[in-house]
Parts: structure tokens; C-alpha cells; sequence
């Protein structure tokens, strides 16, 4: 579908990235390639932290999962505003659905006009992946070479690929409740066992922490759990928690954040969502831009413990955004849209019902509406 030029190139201007073609995008850019790009855009956008208007998310929570909405904006002239619409129901995939669902846009902070709407499905977890990956490059020891990898669901490839294409990861110990999970794993990851990459299933999270150097969490259920206990601590270890990311879900023991340094993307939402939730509200951690901008240390020895309370946020969806806004007119793979009306008179908004209403005189009766009866939802 593409829309008509307009005399001001702005409305009906939006450019579109629906699924199927950001599957091809990232397919024919590579899924390394796309997760490197997004963290360089991360980096870059965290660095300038202060440039931007931020906010914890919103959320709706039900007895199923909870729908977000995550916003930023980029307070600099010709900035823009990005938002995100994700929900996170576990149950899902028993309905034929993804636990994760979500689609995003970027507006011109100026104007208001949306120029970019996608999915962020699949570019969710590229970004996650690569927000981990921006995280450890600073925090876990440059000399880790083991990763276990304990939930390996939806989110699992892209953070093995993040960590063995931008980290130099060659082990993976791998461990899931469900062993169909870790099979589906193991054959997504075949084709990079021939470039040294090496995956190990393993009968329980404590096998798969063994002897890690990097240990991810990437689990699904809306539980307050423990998968990593104190006792399963080694010296150096850096802990990447993605799957506690909301109220009433966490993946290590309070005890296991005693121990270690934690680090945190904005303190306000993960205060709330992270697994920091188990905490006092003065336990102490650093945002991770202060690192990346270099106001605060990342590791500062070879045997601290490091926790990256990862719960997701606006920027780097925002950072996801432009990136793949990018890759995507390189690659020719964007549409227009008619999201917003085009306007001879930009006051004159009925006008736009003109070629559709019937012919006859001013004040003339209209034809008798022949709309659908609407389905009302019970109170």
C-alpha cells in the first residue's frame, strides 16, 4: 500500500515495517549484523541520557499477563518521540500465540507526525539481546568464554548470538524446564556450531551455572522464583537477568543481589519490575548510562559479582526503532501508509468525507446509515 505524495512530503508520509518484512530484513542484514547495530544505536542514545524525556512504563495488569506502554522522547531540536505497545502473557503459546507481542512508532517531536511505524516483535528480542550484550561488554569479565543460558524460550537465540557474536561467548550451557524447549534451541543454533560455537544441555539450573562465567535469565512465568541461588555464586560471575520484567516476577534470590553489584537501566521502573522489587528501597544500585558515559565504574575487579537487572525500556526501543527504520530504507523494504489524512485545508478536516457523502443541497437530509450493530462487551 502506498500512499500519494502530499505538497509538504509530510502527511500520509508514515513509513511501515510490518512482520514479515522485518523477518527479511533482519534475514538478509544477519541476525548478529542487526543485533550489532541496535547496540551501537543503544550505546550512542544512553551515552546522551540526559537528552531525553523519560518515564516508567504503563501498565495493565490481569490475572494472564500485562499490556505496556513505554515512551521517550528526544528533547533536542528535530528530535523524536518513540512509543512502544508490548504485552507479556505466558500462557500464550498454549492459544497458538507469542508470549511477547508488540509494534512501535517514532513521531516528530516538532510536528507530531508519526514518520515510522513496525513491529517490535522480533525486534524486541533483538534489542534485549543487544542491551545485554551493551551491559556485559562492561560488566562481566572480558575473559568469559562459558555462558548457561537458563530458559530457552522465545528470547533465547538472540541472546546466545549477542553473546557469542559480540562478546566472543563459545559455550552454552542450556537449561529449560522444558527439554522441547532446549532441543528447539539447539537446532535454531546448528548452523553456528560450525564456527566454534558449542551448546550443552543440562539436567538443572545448578549444572548449567557451573563453572559460567556469564550466566542469563531469560524465563517466562509471572512467579516470584529463585532460579539462581547464593550458593550457586562464583567469583567474577556476571548475572544478565531479563525475565523478571514486571511486578511480582523475579529470577534470583535476594540473597544473590547481596552479593554481587547490580546495575539497572532506570531505577524508578525497576524499582518496581526488576528484581530489585525484593529489596529496600535504598538497596543500592547504578543506572547503567553512568557507566557507559564513564560517571560511574562497571567491573572494577576480577572477582566481583555483577548483576545486570535488565526489566527493558523506552530508550532502547527507541534506539531499536531508528535502527531498523534505517536498515530497512537501505534495504528497500519499507511501505507508506496513509495513517494521517491529506489536507488541502489542514483546518478543514471534514472535507475529507466529501468524495464519500451523497450529492444534494446543503442541510439536505442524509441516506439512513446502514452501520453494524455493535457488540457491547459485558460491565
Amino acid at each position: 500500500m502506498h500512499a500519494s505524495p502530499t505538497r509538504h512530503g509530510l502527511a500520509s508520509d508514515t513509513e511501515f515495517l510490518d512482520a514479515p518484512r522485518a523477518a527479511e530484513l533482519v534475514g538478509r542484514t544477519g541476525v548478529v549484523a542487526c543485533i550489532r547495530a541496535i547496540a551501537q544505536a543503544i550505546e550512542a542514545d544512553f551515552i546522551r541520557w540526559n537528552d531525553f524525556d523519560k518515564t516508567a512504563r504503563t501498565a495493565a495488569h490481569s490475572a494472564h499477563g500485562v499490556i505496556e506502554l513505554m515512551p521517550v522522547a528526544d528533547t533536542r531540536p528535530g528530535g523524536s518521540y518513540a512509543f512502544k505497545y508490548v504485552n507479556g502473557h505466558p500462557s500464550n503459546p498454549e492459544r497458538g500465540l507469542p508470549t511477547v507481542m508488540a509494534f512501535g512508532a517514532l513521531a516528530d517531536v516538532d510536528t507530531g507526525l508519526p514518520v515510522f511505524l513496525g513491529e517490535l516483535t522480533l525486534t524486541t528480542a533483538l534489542r534485549t539481546a543487544a542491551a545485554s550484550a551493551v551491559a556485559a561488554r562492561r560488566l562481566a569479565r572480558p575473559d568469559s568464554r562459558s555462558m548457561a543460558l537458563i530458559g530457552n524460550g522465545s528470547q533465547a537465540e538472540f541472546q546466545a548470538l549477542a553473546f557469542f557474536g559480540l562478546l566472543g561467548v563459545r559455550e552454552l550451557r542450556l537449561y529449560d524446564t522444558d527439554p522441547a524447549a532446549t532441543r528447539k534451541l539447539v537446532r535454531n543454533l546448528a548452523p553456528y556450531l560450525q564456527q566454534g560455537l558449542r551448546c550443552v544441555p543440562c539436567a538443572s539450573a545448578r549444572e548449567a551455572v557451573r563453572g559460567a562465567g556469564i550466566v542469563t535469565t531469560a524465563t517466562a512465568d509471572k512467579t516470584r522464583a529463585a532460579i539462581v541461588l547464593e550458593d550457586m555464586l562464583e567469583p567474577g560471575m556476571h548475572l544478565n537477568a531479563v525475565g523478571g520484567d514486571c511486578p511480582g516476577k523475579t529470577e534470583l534470590a535476594p540473597e544473590v543481589l547481596r552479593a554481587g553489584t547490580v546495575f539497572v537501566e532506570y531505577e524508578p521502573q525497576t524499582r518496581i519490575e526488576g528484581e530489585v522489587q525484593q529489596m529496600p528501597a535504598d538497596f543500592p544500585v547504578t543506572e547503567l548510562w553512568r557507566v557507559l558515559a564513564g560517571a560511574a565504574p562497571g567491573r572494577t575487579s576480577a572477582a566481583q559479582v555483577t548483576v545486570f537487572d535488565s526489566v527493558g525500556f523506552a530508550l532502547e526501543d527507541y534506539a531499536a526503532l531508528r535502527t531498523m527504520r534505517a536498515l530497512g530504507q537501505a534495504a528497500g523494504l519499507l511501505e507508506r501508509i496513509a495513517l494521517v489524512p491529506t489536507l488541502a485545508d489542514p483546518k478543514n478536516l471534514y472535507a475529507q468525507l466529501h468524495p464519500w457523502l451523497a450529492p444534494g443541497p446543503p442541510g439536505a437530509a442524509e441516506p439512513t446509515p446502514h452501520a453494524p450493530a455493535l457488540q457491547h462487551e459485558a460491565a
